[in-house]
């Protein structure tokens, strides 16, 4: 899955994964600076089988050899909903269409799953995210999470 550039592919979520899927998680969020600290909100990360794929959402993983470079998940919100969450890539991979690639393979699921309507939020400090999601998904509109502002984004997908 995923071959548009060499040795990169995705999978689903394996529980051996779970050190480099935290790591990858800090590691992205640090330099744009949207890490919250350890407030409570990456609980997530360790029961990732129970809130995203036991509740019928998914949990990928994209891997560039051996090495998970980026992730995505979908967390169900209701029958036909679900949150785009965890999207991350790896900051020396970034702006080399891996993102992109998760997300489609997201919203490939998504389909498979009978999911018409995708959510997400993302902050006004990440830029790259922002231009990835306005390529497909249309701003909401915007608030605050926590410490951050933050911009709403939402999709129809076709059946």
């Amino acid at each position: 899955m995923g071959e548009d550039w060499p040795g990169f592919w995705i999978r689903r979520y394996e529980d051996s994964d779970h050190d480099a899927v935290w790591t990858l998680d800090q590691l992205a969020l640090e330099p744009v600076g949207a890490h919250r600290g350890f407030d409570g909100s990456d609980e997530d990360l360790h029961a990732i089988r129970a809130v995203y794929l036991d509740a019928g959402g998914e949990f990928v993983v994209g891997l560039l050899g051996q090495e998970i470079v980026a992730m995505g998940a979908l967390r169900r919100a209701g029958p036909v909903r679900a949150e785009v969450k965890r999207m991350r890539v790896a900051p020396h991979r970034q702006g080399q269409g891996f993102g992109r690639q998760v997300l489609d393979h997201l919203e490939g699921r998504a389909r498979e799953l009978n999911l018409t309507q995708l959510h997400l939020t993302t902050t006004t400090r990440q830029l790259g995210a922002q231009a990835l999601y306005r390529g497909g998904y249309r701003e909401t509109g915007r608030g605050h999470e926590g410490p951050f502002d933050v911009i709403f984004f939402e999709k129809r997908l076709d059946p």
